[in-house]
Parts: structure tokens; sequence; C-alpha cells
């Protein structure tokens, strides 16, 4: 069966991430998480002393440290789920916290950093047959995609789920707070420079706030069958 490009944008804590995981595993394809891309980056300059006390970004220092930076994804062999390695280092935890969290658009605007990692991202895809989630894959990573999905939820909603997905962790949440952040990344990610994040004309739109994960997987494979139905 011929093998297409699945690209999956949207906003912060919308689900993207395990939509796409389930959708890969259900299909066969890759998946590729572009998200823990800059999470690992940004885990990479709070390691190495790379922003300033006010917040702010040692440009420079991290420019020329990029060519160091080397992200990757293995199967873990209990899960069955990918795992992302930073310079061979499992790093899947660490970045999901909210201090990463806290710290990833402001890596993630810089045209550098997104240039890097899309010459990475797009050498994924070389053989088609994954599926990428992030920001700006319909637009800027793959812009000739087989099938583009561009994901939205309500910022009270997607707050929830992230609270509700730290609390499960066992790690310590406040609502208000991981409200605010998600507020903070929507502002940030739309109004970049570099690949804001915005829907690819031709995406299509899921409004997933009232949707169950069943719901969202049945609509998903749906997708998929009609853009393989559409590229033979």
């Amino acid at each position: 069966m011929k093998k297409i490009i699945i690209a999956i944008d949207g906003f912060s804590s919308c689900g993207k991430s395990t939509m796409a995981k389930d959708l890969a595993r259900e299909i066969g394809y890759i998946y590729i998480d572009s998200g823990a891309m800059y999470r690992a980056v940004t885990l990479y300059c709070m390691e190495h002393g790379l922003f300033n006390a006010d917040g702010s970004i040692r440009e420079k220092d991290l420019q020329d440290q990029m060519d160091d930076i080397h992200i990757s994804f293995r199967l873990d062999a209990d899960s069955q789920r990918p795992q992302t390695y930073l310079n061979d280092v499992c790093v899947e935890d660490r970045i999901r916290s909210l201090e990463v969290s806290s710290h990833v658009s402001p890596v993630a605007a810089l045209g550098f950093v997104r240039q890097a990692l899309v010459r990475q991202q797009q050498a994924m895809g070389k053989e088609k047959g994954i599926v990428m989630d992030g920001r700006d894959i319909g637009t800027a990573v793959f812009p000739d995609a087989e099938l583009k999905i561009f994901v939205t939820a309500s910022a009270e909603i997607r707050a929830r789920r992230r609270y509700d997905e730290l609390k499960a962790k066992g790690q310590e949440a406040s609502f208000e707070d991981i409200l605010h952040n998600v507020e903070e990344r929507d502002r940030i990610d739309q109004t970049r420079e570099v690949s804001p994040l915005r829907k690819a004309d031709d995406a299509i739109l899921l409004d997933n706030s009232l949707m169950s994960i069943a719901e969202q997987k049945e609509w998903l494979k749906e997708q998929f069958e009609k853009a393989i139905h559409a590229s033979r």
C-alpha cells in the first residue's frame, strides 16, 4: 500500500501527540513528536546555563552549540511508545515538566533552532509512512503532506487536561499556572516571526473540546482512509 505523510498541527495540550501516536501504531507508521524536539532543546538550554536570570536566552551560545544537540526517538520495549532521547539520554519525563513548558516557546521562536530541527524532521520523512505532530508541520515542514489535520480546543479544557495529566503522574500542579502557561504559549506561537502557528489552507479542522479519545481515533482513522484512497 502506498505510504503518505500525515501532519497534525494545533494548539498546545490539544492531545495531538496522543492522537498521532495512536494512529501511527494502528496503521504501522512511524510517529515523530516535533514538539518533544523543541522541549529537548529547551531542556538542553536549562541544563547548560543558556537562560539568563531574566528568562531570556543566550542566543549566540545556543546557536554555537546547535550542532551538538542530537534528538532521536526510540520505542520503549514495555509500553511500545516512542521515547525522546537527547544526545543518547532518555529525557521523556523531564521534557514534560511545567518548567520546560514555561520556557519552550521562546526557544521554539528562534529561527536558527527551527531551521535546524526542520532539517532533522524532513530527513525523518523522506521515506514517508510517518505521522508527525507540532505547530508548523503542514505549513513549513511538510507543505505537501497528503493529510493535514489542525486541532483546537478551548484554553480552559486544554489546561484541565494538562493538569489532570500531571496529577496522574504524581506531580504538583496549579490549574491557574497551567492555564496561564497555555494562554501565553498560544500568544507566542501565533505571533512569532518564524513559522507562526496557523492552519494550513488545505488542513482539516478538528475541535476536540467535547470529543472522547475513542471518537477522535475513529474520526482520524476515517480521514486517513480518505487520504489513502485519494492518493492512489
